[in-house]
């Protein structure tokens, strides 16, 4: 038994989550007493940790990194 969290767009139950069901599944839905928030993009809640770097950060992001390319490892 899995469960997982969703919502109901008006039409279908939507997970928020990837999970294999396969046709024909028996599923058990429990409906809540609350509600998601209209702003808030349930289709992809990954969208709130993505985002742009301004040219700036990625250059000093890159650099940073190129530092990290200098270590000796023998000096560990």
């Amino acid at each position: 038994m899995l469960a997982l969290k969703g919502y109901f767009n008006g039409k279908e139950f939507i997970p928020l989550e990837k999970v294999n069901i396969k046709p024909n599944q028996k599923v058990i839905i429990t409906i809540l007493d609350e509600y998601i928030s209209p702003n808030e993009k349930p289709e992809k809640p990954y969208k709130k940790y993505i985002g742009k770097l301004s040219a700036e950060s990625f250059d000093e992001i890159n650099e940073a990194l190129k530092e990290t390319e200098k270590v000796d490892l023998n000096e560990w």
